[in-house]
Parts: C-alpha cells; sequence; structure tokens
C-alpha cells in the first residue's frame, strides 16, 4: 500500500510544482536567463502558459513511478531494519534507522528523465544518437543528489512529526503532517541543489557536443566559467517550490494509508 500512497501523491504534487521545475531547469541549463522572473517573463512571451507544462503527461507518470518507489522503498526498508534490530517490524526506529532507510529510497530512484516532445520521443531520439547509455547521463549526479537528499528528507519529517505532536498521540494531525512535509522539502532540496544543477547540466549536453567527461568535469568546468554560485542555481525556485509541493505528497500519503488502514479495520 505504500507504494500506491507514494504514487498518488507524487502525481498530485506534480500538477502543483510542474511550472516551477520547468523555470528552474532553465535557469539552471540556459545562461540567458537574468534570474527567476526574467525566466517566467520569457517563457509566457515566447511560449505562453503552455511553455511551463510542455511534458507534464509524461512527468506525472514519471514522478508518480518515482514517489512511489521511494516511500515504499522507505517503508519496506525502515520496517525491514526494525524487524532485524528490534525484533518488531513497527518498532520505533532510531534516527539512524530513518536515514539509512532514506538513503536507501533515493539509491533505488528510476535515473532517466523524459525531455524533448515526450517521454516516447526522447526515448527513440536519444537511444538513437547515443546509445543505451545516453539514457542514464546524470545518473551519478542523480545518485549523489537523492541518496543524501532522501535521507535528510524522511529525517526532517520523521523528526518534525515527533517533535510536534503531543505526547500520547499515535499519529501526527493535518497540520503537523503539512508543516513536516513542506519543511523537509525545503531542506532536502536546499542540499540536493548543488547536485541538480550538474545532472541537469550533464543530461542536457548534447550527443554531438561532449562538453563534459563525468560528474566531477561537469562542476569544475561550470564553477571555472561562472563561478561557485553557479551551484546553486535555481536555490530559492527549489525551496518556494518544494514547501508546498511536499506538503501535498505527504498529506496525500498519509490520507490513503490512514482510509486504508480505517477501512481493512472495520472488516
Amino acid at each position: 500500500m505504500d507504494f500506491i500512497a507514494g504514487a498518488i501523491g507524487g502525481g498530485l504534487s506534480t500538477a502543483v510544482g510542474y511550472p516551477l521545475d520547468t523555470v528552474k531547469v532553465r535557469i539552471q541549463t540556459e545562461r540567458h536567463y537574468n534570474g527567476i522572473w526574467h525566466c517566467i517573463q520569457e517563457t509566457y512571451r515566447t511560449e505562453k502558459v503552455w511553455g511551463f507544462y510542455k511534458g507534464v503527461s509524461a512527468s506525472v507518470l514519471a514522478v508518480s513511478a518515482i514517489s512511489s518507489v521511494s516511500f515504499g522503498t522507505y517503508k519496506n526498508f525502515l520496517c525491514t531494519i526494525c524487524k532485524l534490530r528490534y525484533g518488531a517490524a513497527d518498532a520505533k526506529p532510531s534516527r539512524l534507522d530513518v536515514s539509512l532507510a532514506g538513503a536507501a529510497a533515493g539509491a533505488a530512484r528510476p535515473v532517466s528523465k523524459p525531455k524533448y516532445h515526450g517521454s516516447l520521443h526522447c526515448l527513440k531520439l536519444i537511444a538513437k544518437e547515443e546509445g543505451f547509455g545516453g539514457l542514464y547521463k546524470g545518473c551519478s549526479a542523480l545518485l549523489c543528489r537523492d541518496c543524501s537528499s532522501s535521507a535528510i528528507y524522511f529525517l526532517t519529517y520523521s523528526a518534525l512529526c515527533d517533535w510536534l505532536t503531543p505526547a500520547g498521540k499515535n499519529k501526527p494531525g493535518f497540520l503537523v503532517v503539512l508543516l513536516s512535509g513542506g519543511f523537509a522539502g525545503v531542506l532536502a532540496w536546499g542540499l540536493a541543489t548543488p547536485m541538480d544543477v550538474i545532472k541537469s547540466r550533464m543530461q542536457t549536453d548534447e550527443s554531438d557536443q561532449h562538453k563534459y567527461r563525468g560528474l566531477v568535469h561537469c562542476a569544475r568546468e561550470s564553477v571555472r566559467k561562472e563561478g561557485a554560485k553557479v551551484l546553486f542555481k535555481g536555490l530559492g525556485l527549489n525551496c518556494i517550490r518544494a514547501f508546498p509541493v511536499n506538503m501535498v505528497v505527504f498529506v496525500t500519503y498519509e490520507a490513503v494509508l490512514r482510509f486504508t488502514e480505517h477501512y481493512t479495520n472495520k472488516k
């Protein structure tokens, strides 16, 4: 059920965060934008509202799958750790247990991201031009980003829920889930932004140019040409987008789990 709840939460959150994600990727990969507002203005001027939603249908499917794998892996890995360490899957985990489960969730996430006119068009062109390996551009940066940020993500959410939930209550309330999910997303993206920049640049590196030979080379060249601040392009936008998006993710996730649990108990 954790996989299904994660998929639903991830899909719904895409509608909230997709326009800002479009702006974020463009700022990170295209140097002619002077900032967030300039990117928004130019995108609207040249492509109108639809420009912010290019590829949204493929993204909903992709994010649903990623969120399903992430939350499902996290919960199952955490239950396994608790069973091995404490003898019961529902035992209270330590902060280290939560961090390890979060890192496992990040490592298990799919590593390819669609671009071009759609996922099928992307798959066809990349496979034709660059071979199967082209589908995994930025994989190393993505793995580094997701393992560390997912560990912080789930740890922050768990810690805030524990801290904000009154003594005697087994589960956090609606407002606690909203706030914990939002702040967990902001903190995770704050940590993940440098690797997210590198990942975006490696993914958009054209096959006939091959500017970057790998993660370290991409980071070194980007900093050499544009300064260390390049690694934090889109940081503000990531944090702004992360709060509402992750509020939706966790509230939906918890709601689906609790509804299922209530329905099952009634039987």
